[in-house]
């Protein structure tokens, strides 16, 4: 078992996040829109929008000094996919290689000291929370939502396999 299991993690993060943008693009402006149904605040625009720039953010804390992150920056929808898919790889490599983590506490924004696995930690959950509240929305909608879980992407990597009989 000497794999990287944080890489492991990042990955299946990369691949779940792909397979709800893959959904969520056939979607009309409408559906897109649409107010939810449950508890969720905001629509599958909203919240596709914040956790794209959320995971934006927390790259630039990982990687940028201090005077370089602290300005907001915000995803266009038009941009989603590519912001997405950039900021994973990215942080899929610092996962690959936690060498490359700051060795020190980061500051936020709101002035709380984080160590950088915090983040990682915050990155999966973050994305995992938002991730089912979207697939929620879509089964309002009428919509089946990606099937995204571990077991689901053990699957698609062939690391999930039958015992053949």
């Amino acid at each position: 078992m000497g794999e990287n299991i944080l890489a492991k993690l990042f990955e299946h993060n990369n691949w779940a996040n792909q397979k709800v943008i893959e959904v969520c693009a056939a979607l009309t402006d409408e559906q897109l829109d649409t107010p939810p149904q449950s508890a969720t605040e905001g629509s599958i625009r909203s919240t596709l929008l914040h956790l794209v720039s959320a995971q934006h953010g927390y790259l630039r804390l990982l990687t940028l000094p201090v005077e370089e992150r602290r300005e907001r920056v915000t995803v266009e929808f038009p941009d989603l996919e590519k912001s997405l898919k950039d900021s994973g790889e990215h942080l899929l490599e610092l996962a690959r290689d936690v060498s490359k983590l700051p060795a020190t506490r980061l500051q936020t924004r709101d002035d709380y000291w984080v160590e950088p696995w915090v983040l990682m930690v915050q990155i999966i959950n973050h994305a995992t929370e938002h991730r089912e509240q979207i697939k929620s929305m879509l089964t309002a909608l009428g919509i089946t939502p990606p099937s995204i879980d571990g077991w689901d992407y053990g699957e698609a990597v062939h690391a999930l396999v039958p015992i053949s009989s």
